[in-house]
């Protein structure tokens, strides 16, 4: 199952941009991921889960967005989805398509770090009240 190394990419990446950023722990990773890459997203989830433990991705909320899969026509111009399986032909003049735009996407397109905790803020100590005469301010 290519998805677990796929995952492990993913964290290994977010985990090397969390030390510069000194982040202490990640709350949300994006991915777009190509409808044509060949990727099962609950697969992906699921291992991505299991990739997380014991790094500062633990807990983590992953999400994906599916890419369409595009084609452009070099005969005629044509861009179309292509959709699964992909139609390659094109709808317009019937020439098999020559470049495929977008569908084969895996990227990371958004990291959240977790809010650190907040601090206390350290008591204040007031200063004991100084009696003041009557009729001053």
């Amino acid at each position: 199952m290519h998805e677990m190394s796929i995952a492990l990419a993913v964290v290994d990446q977010v985990e090397q941009a969390a030390r510069p950023a000194g982040a202490t722990g990640v709350a949300h990773v994006a991915l777009d991921v190509g409808e044509l890459a060949g990727v099962v997203p609950d697969a992906l989830a699921f291992c991505f889960e299991l990739a997380c433990a014991g790094t500062v991705l633990e807990g983590a909320e992953l999400t994906t967005r599916t890419v369409p899969g595009t084609a452009r026509c070099t005969g005629c111009g044509e861009v179309w989805e292509v959709g699964m399986p992909p139609r390659l032909l094109c709808p317009g003049c019937g020439q098999a398509a020559a470049e495929l735009l977008s569908g084969r996407e895996l990227r990371i397109s958004e990291v959240r770090w977790a809010a650190r905790e907040q601090q206390p803020a350290p008591e204040r100590q007031s200063a004991p009240a100084t009696p003041r005469p009557a009729g001053t301010t």
